[in-house]
């Protein structure tokens, strides 16, 4: 069976829709669900995240509606946004990311509309999948999240949600296609004019 890791963080609405997607993958590939901190990715490689200006902000959250509308998901933007969403990493870690609690997390925040930060509903979010407030601030569940994205870094993953299969990255809720042609086919990705691209000269940039 062929695997494949996914790396999201709850704060993303573009995590929330590839989630709805996934079911377009292969029954046959095993989804590993990895939990990471999408501000510490940005941190790594010196970014701003689509949220951080507000051309792109407010674009990108209109994209998302009609996006979903287009997909026919469920779905609405929480009261504020961007929130902090290390709590609600840290919650599915403590349910050993599986993908059933990862999908109720998701739902709560990107579902109702509600504030992603208010103490009480994430209290009720806790107990309604049986963990307890204080397993989510465990210093060996924080620990898992810091490993997560670190590794996450590493292996070269910049934005979520990403796909990692067999050494190979695909970025992004509309990269769905092309990995399914990779899986299909790996030549898609392996080829000597990919390998041309992989180091193309840069000929100018920016200053500063």
């Amino acid at each position: 069976m062929r695997r494949a890791t996914w790396y999201f963080d709850f704060v993303s609405p573009f995590a929330y829709l590839c989630l709805h997607r996934l079911k377009e993958l292969p029954a046959g590939l095993s989804i590993e669900y990895r939990p990471v901190l999408f501000a510490a990715l940005l941190d790594h490689w010196g970014q701003k995240g689509p949220a951080e200006f507000a051309p792109k902000r407010r674009y990108t959250y209109r994209w998302c509606h009609w996006w979903a509308s287009r997909l026919g998901v469920p779905f609405r933007f929480p009261a504020a946004h961007p929130f902090n969403p290390l709590p609600h990493l840290r919650l599915a870690i403590a349910c050993g990311s599986r993908p059933e609690p990862v999908r109720q997390i998701f739902d709560a925040i990107w579902t109702t509309g509600a504030d992603a930060s208010d103490q009480g509903r994430f209290a009720a979010l806790c107990a309604q999948l049986g963990v307890p407030a204080g397993t989510v601030a465990a210093p060996e569940v924080k620990d898992v999240l810091r490993k997560n994205t670190e590794a996450a870094a590493q292996t070269g993953v910049f934005g979520v949600p990403t796909f990692a299969v067999d050494n190979e990255l695909f970025w992004g809720a509309d990269s769905i296609g092309f990995l399914q042609a990779f899986l299909d086919d790996a030549s898609v990705v392996r080829n000597p004019e990919i390998r041309r691209l992989d180091h193309l000269p840069v000929a100018a940039g920016r200053k500063g």
